[in-house]
């Protein structure tokens, strides 16, 4: 029972909140802007869904490359910092053992 309440009191909030920041003029012009987008955006992966998941898939892969790519350029960075470090550390214990 306690957590449908809250529920309901986030809900009512959230719409309460939302009606009173439309009493500015250019929240609503900026509202009316946002779901027109949305509209048009909705539209048009209904009407056209086989390009709608290609385009999906095509960013889906460039997301996949770029981790890729990042990935080897820490690992390279790393590498670069080892062999650093263990040209610092072989180089101290070469003036120790002398």
């Amino acid at each position: 029972m306690g957590r449908q309440k809250l529920i309901l009191g986030v809900v009512i909030g959230a719409v309460v909140g939302g009606l009173a920041t439309l009493a500015d003029k250019e929240t609503r012009i900026y509202a009316k802007t946002k779901l027109d987008e949305a509209k048009s955006g909705a539209t048009y992966v209904l009407q056209n869904p086989a390009e709608a998941i290609e385009n999906v898939r095509n960013t889906v892969d460039q997301l996949n490359h770029s981790i890729t790519n990042g990935a080897e350029s820490t690992i390279n960075a790393l590498e670069q910092v080892e062999g650093t470090l263990d040209k610092f550390v072989n180089k101290k214990e070469v003036k120790v053992v002398n």
